[in-house]
């Protein structure tokens, strides 16, 4: 049975680190977007093509490395400061290695692409690779204490920090390779501010330790491999089967579809484990907990799929300028899949606070074997990039029925039905959306690019607001009582 006031005072923690979480990561969003924009206008598509490249690889030998620790550190309570030690020192072992298999990876990736200018980059960019490794436990550690303040705080200050060097290099004429120092500098500062918050001793290896976290991490682990290929196998195929310029509108596109689904749902799914996984057996309880934590994103993101369909041409020029219109097309496509994207993202913390990460890995599994499908199809069988877009959208719906079967049936035990209810009024409001701002595009159609911008943006706030600010007063009601 759920005690009353251990409820309220979850409520009142998880709902006070959600709001430190929104404040400073949408200011992260202001500056990722004024740093983007400079970027855009100094760098060209090619560019922007070559680090999309390189990126799928980054992430890659970034996911090896990680192996599930961090969320398996969170997870388990019966950690010492000495398992801690020893799993910090596996990781600056396994960084290490993996950095030096990433340089000397490059010439094959030089190679593939038939691109010289891929060697000095991917070079370059094994530094990443080995501190990603190196922040994976200070990281955790904060997540584990609940400490968003510092966490989120550095992460803005690394992001200002690095994006400002990114331009000045980029004005002094470096191109690319002011992109190169944007992304390693901002995991350096990373993992330097995070370690002196919490500075860890190194340790002789001990397999006891690491095998209190093997079980959680090692599905946790496949999942990450598999969910990777399913979402970087488009940029591979794109760049090496059409050209780094294609993939650089692709790249643009997806990257920016992607602001609201990871920044939006990050403020939930941040906070999702470390607070969800003191109740991990009570499945009910989590059960209730999340469906409204999913409804109220699907409420924001049913609407905002199809304001930004409306508005794909203002928001594109604006922000990345004239040379990008390219991505124009692409980008309306795929901001059909942000809503339903936003409420998948957040299944994941899910699946690992009530400690089924095998369920997760089973899920990803199947979404994989549908992105990849898409993906192939639209590179090999029709050879055409806008129905490789349309195919990856339809297969994040497809994806909506494949996840929530595992989460809700068979890791929660609870009714899909009754969770199918969330998508109700956002579905209302998302028609709403739609209709209304079908009927301005059609009268402002021409407009100053600023002013029609504003127009949507104006309506969409109007039409979306009461319904938010309903559904966050039973939400406080709740908590009250």
């Amino acid at each position: 049975m759920i005690d009353s006031k251990s409820n309220t005072n979850f409520k009142k923690q998880f709902i006070s680190g959600v709001s430190y979480v929104a404040i400073t990561k949408y200011s992260g969003i202001l500056i990722q977007l004024v740093i983007t924009a400079i970027l855009s206008r100094l760098l060209s598509p090619d560019d922007f093509g070559l680090i999309a490249i390189t990126s799928v690889f980054i992430v890659f030998f970034s996911l090896i490395s990680n192996m599930g620790i961090s969320p398996a550190i969170i997870q388990n309570k019966t950690l010492t400061k000495k398992d801690i030690e020893v799993i910090f020192t596996f990781t600056i072992y396994v960084g290490f290695v993996l950095s030096m298999v990433f340089f000397l990876f490059a010439p094959i990736i030089s190679n593939f692409y038939n691109n010289s200018t891929l060697l000095t980059m991917c070079r370059w960019l094994s530094f990443s690779v080995f501190f990603s490794c190196l922040g994976i436990v200070p990281g955790a550690l904060l997540l584990k204490e609940k400490n968003f303040k510092r966490l989120l705080l550095v992460e803005l200050f690394a992001l200002t920090a690095s994006g400002s060097l990114g331009i000045i290099f980029a004005f002094s004429g470096l191109g690319v390779f002011s992109l190169l120092i944007y992304s390693i500098s901002s995991l350096i500062l990373i993992f330097f501010m995070n370690y002196l918050h919490n500075p860890i001793k190194l340790s002789t290896l001990k397999i006891e330790s690491l095998k209190k976290i093997a079980v959680f991490s090692s599905y946790q682990y496949l999942f990450n491999i598999i969910n990777y290929f399913s979402r970087n196998l488009d940029n591979l195929l794109i760049g090496k089967y059409f050209s780094p310029a294609i993939l650089g509108y692709y790249e643009k596109s997806y990257r920016l579809m992607l602001m609201p689904v990871q920044n939006l749902t990050h403020v939930f799914t941040s906070a999702i484990q470390p607070y969800f996984s003191d109740f991990q057996d009570e499945k009910k309880r989590i059960f209730q907990s999340y469906i409204k934590i999913a409804k109220l994103l699907a409420l924001i993101g049913f609407p905002l799929s199809v304001f930004l369909y409306f508005s794909a041409k203002e928001i594109i020029l604006i922000i990345f300028g004239d040379q990008w219109t390219e991505s124009i097309p692409i980008f309306e496509i795929l901001s059909w899949s942000v809503g339903i994207q936003m409420v998948i993202s957040s299944s994941g913390a899910i699946f690992q606070a009530a400690n089924n990460t095998r369920q997760l890995f089973f899920s990803g599994l199947a979404s994989m074997v549908l992105m990849i499908t898409a993906i192939c199809l639209g590179v090999f069988y029709f050879k055409d990039l806008m129905t490789v877009v349309y195919l990856i959208t339809l297969s994040f719906y497809l994806n909506f029925f494949i996840c929530y079967y595992f989460l809700i049936l068979k890791t929660l035990g609870q009714s899909f039905k009754e969770f199918l209810r969330i998508t109700y009024l956002p579905l209302l409001v998302a028609v709403l959306t739609f209709v209304t701002e079908y009927i301005v595009s059609l009268h402002i159609s021409g407009w100053n690019i600023y002013l029609a911008l504003f127009i949507k943006v104006a309506l969409f706030v109007m039409i979306l607001s009461p319904f938010c600010f309903r559904m966050l007063k039973k939400l406080k009601y709740e908590q009250r009582s």
